[in-house]
Formats: structure tokens, C-alpha cells, sequence
């Protein structure tokens, strides 16, 4: 085994809300609908008291992002968003140019609330619409409307962010190709600076897996994909990761972290953090635990799993997230993140090059159009090494 030395990359925060208005079929998120009052302040002091738990993975870095997902984090209220904020503040520091991103559903009550979350500190929404179509939106479970989807973004606007990703999917239910590109329409019209548009999937756990719906044939998929890429890139988008498009070059600084593999903590029921120790040569995976009652009762730990990333494993685990990007990383990175010498998987790369699955670089990593096409076949290369 080469190795090389693992260096200490960017640090961000992930703070899971759990709690949904109602559980969407497809979602296999850790996610819960309740009949009583979410419990908002105690989850809060619990959310402050897990991030106390994890002070000693800084290791002296300020983070560069914080992202609250869910569940739906806009359930909560601008003034606990801020106390979390602050609390990172406090105890971590932030980077001069801090993403803060929050998770919202383009529902009235969430949208009310928008200017509040921006004066707290919020500079990021990700807004998720998944369809301008009422029919895709019923079938999809959404609680929100077109018309509801269209004003939630200039609502944002009007409450001052200049920063708005619109999730969006295809490839849904008895969906053509025309279907699909007008929701892309839709969402290019309202001029975001980030687009997520990602194919619609059927995972364990969820209603659709159970009662699936008829999708689209591959032909048609394929035909989605094609031209809706190709809107996309007209419209001034550029497609920097596999699902993700942004327009003068506003990527997702928080998800740019995850797919070049770099470290955040997470914290909040069921969250997942990754952290890199380089004096102890050492990646591990961090899992709190999953139930939000058993989260609001834990004291000291609320940590459910904890598990270093096999050297074995590492290459795979760091190519699962970095050839998803467009652009690739440098080989120097991959370096830095895993402890490991790059010559230890030249021939895997040489193969892959062989294939046409990867570009021919001494500097960087980085797949063609045909590996990313075919993303799960140059995984499998890093199983075989």
C-alpha cells in the first residue's frame, strides 16, 4: 500500500430538520410527520448540545458552509434558525464568505417567513418544486402548487436573496419528453442561479417502492436527459456535477465540499457527518441517531454509529462523489483526502483511459461525457483494484 499525507480539507455543517408537514412516496429521507406540536425548542437545545459533542473535530478550521436540510427546515422559525447560526458562529467561526443554505417547500406559510430567514442570516434557499405540473405535483405527494412554486421564487427575490437553487425532477410518471422540458422552461423563466434536476428513483423504504408508478421508457429518459442538457447549457447553465447546473459559476459551495470529499459535521436526528484525523491517519463516518424522540431524550452522545472509512475502500469511497463532478479534481486532492499515492491506482485509471471513461491527465481526475454516462461502470473499476 503508497501512501501519502492525509492534510486536513474545508469543513462544513449539516443540521437535519426531521419533521415534514406530510411524507412525500418518494422520499426515503429521515423524515416524520407528527400529529402533536413539533417539539421546536427542545429540539434546539438539542441541536446546540450535539454540536458541543463535536467541537473537538474542528481542529482548528472555520467553516466554509452550513446547509439545513430535512424533513423541512422552513417548519421552523427564522429566530431558532438564527440561534443555530449563531451557535456555529460562537464556537466554530465562519469563513468571510459563508454559504448558508436552507431547505424550503414553496408553500404560503414557508414563503412568509423568507425575509426573516435572510436577516438571520440565510443566504442560500433551495427551493423544492420537483414539477410546474398540478397533476405531477398531486402524483409526487407535494402540498404546493405551480402558481405557489412560481411566487415562492420571487417572493425570495423580494426578500433579498440573490442565491436560489430550484430542485426539480424528471423521468416521473407517464412523463414524455415535452412534459419534462416544460418544467425546465419554467424553472429557466425564473432565472435561478442553480438548477438540481435529477431523474426521479424508486428507493427502498418508500410508498413507490411498494405501489411504483409507471415510468417513462429508457428511450424516453434518454431523450429527456439529451435535450434538457442541452436547454439547460443554451439558457447559460452550466452542468458542474451530474444533477447540478448554475449559471456564473455559483455552484454549491456545501455540496461541492461532499463531492471533492471533504469533511462536515453534521448534526440532528439521523444526520451524517464525515471527518478526516490526520494526526492519527485516520476518515471516519459519524451517524446520529435516527428517531427524533430518541434524539431529544439522549444526553452526552447522541451519536448511533461511528466507523472508520477501510483504506481498502478509500479510493472507491472518494471516486463515488469526485467523478460525479464535471470538471473532475486534482490528483493532489485526491492525495490530500485520502492519505493515499495516486500510484497505487494507476492501473485502474490507465484502464479507464483505455475505456474513454476517463480523460488522458497528469494533473487531474476527470471523467468524459461517456463515463459520466456511464458512472456506475468507472465505479466498478475501483472495485476491482
Amino acid at each position: 500500500m503508497q501512501f501519502a499525507e492525509l492534510s486536513l480539507p474545508p469543513l462544513s455543517l449539516y443540521v437535519h430538520i426531521p419533521w415534514c408537514i406530510r411524507k412525500c412516496p418518494y422520499c426515503d429521507f429521515n423524515s416524520h410527520t407528527t400529529d402533536k406540536k413539533i417539539p421546536e425548542e427542545e429540539y434546539l437545545i438539542a441541536l446546540i448540545k450535539d454540536l458541543d459533542t463535536t467541537l473537538d473535530h474542528v481542529q482548528g478550521r472555520q467553516l466554509s458552509s452550513i446547509f439545513f436540510g430535512g424533513g423541512t427546515p422552513s417548519l421552523f422559525s427564522a429566530d431558532t434558525i438564527g440561534k443555530i447560526i449563531q451557535a456555529a458562529k460562537l464556537r466554530i467561526g465562519f469563513h468571510a464568505e459563508i454559504e448558508i443554505t436552507l431547505e424550503a417547500n414553496p408553500g404560503t406559510f414557508e414563503q412568509e417567513k423568507f425575509s426573516a430567514y435572510r436577516n438571520q442570516g440565510v443566504n442560500r434557499l433551495s427551493i423544492g418544486i420537483q414539477s410546474f405540473n398540478d397533476n405531477q405535483l398531486k402524483s409526487l405527494g407535494r402540498i404546493h402548487s405551480s402558481e405557489q412554486a412560481i411566487e415562492a421564487v420571487k417572493n425570495a427575490r423580494i426578500a433579498g436573496f440573490d442565491n436560489i437553487n430550484l430542485d426539480l425532477m424528471h423521468g416521473l410518471s407517464g412523463q414524455n419528453t415535452a412534459e419534462a422540458l416544460n418544467d425546465l422552461i419554467c424553472a429557466i423563466k425564473l432565472d435561478p442561479t442553480h438548477i438540481s434536476w435529477y431523474q426521479l428513483t424508486i428507493e427502498p423504504n418508500t410508498v413507490f417502492f411498494n405501489k411504483p408508478p409507471i415510468l417513462p421508457t429508457d428511450i424516453i429518459l434518454e431523450s429527456i436527459q439529451n435535450k434538457g442538457g442541452q436547454l439547460l447549457l443554451d439558457a447559460g447553465y452550466e452542468q458542474y456535477e451530474v444533477s447540478a447546473y448554475c449559471k456564473n459559476n455559483r455552484k454549491s459551495v456545501h455540496n461541492m465540499n461532499y463531492w471533492e470529499f471533504g469533511d462536515y459535521l453534521a448534526i440532528g436526528a439521523g444526520a451524517h457527518g464525515k471527518i478526516s484525523l490526520p494526526k492519527e491517519n485516520r476518515v471516519i463516518r459519524i451517524q446520529k441517531t435516527r428517531s427524533p424522540e430518541d434524539y431529544l431524550r439522549r444526553e452526552g452522545s447522541y451519536v448511533s454509529a461511528s466507523k472508520d472509512i477501510d483504506i481498502k475502500e478509500m479510493s472507491l469511497e472518494f471516486m463515488m462523489n469526485a467523478l460525479r463532478l464535471s470538471q473532475g479534481v486534482d490528483i493532489r486532492t485526491y492525495e490530500d483526502r485520502t492519505g493515499l499515492s495516486v500510484n497505487q491506482i494507476e492501473p485502474v485509471l490507465r484502464k479507464l483511459k483505455e475505456q474513454k471513461l476517463i480523460k488522458n491527465s497528469r494533473e487531474k481526475i476527470c471523467p468524459t461525457k461517456k463515463g459520466h454516462m456511464f458512472l456506475n461502470s468507472t465505479l466498478e473499476a475501483f472495485f476491482e483494484k
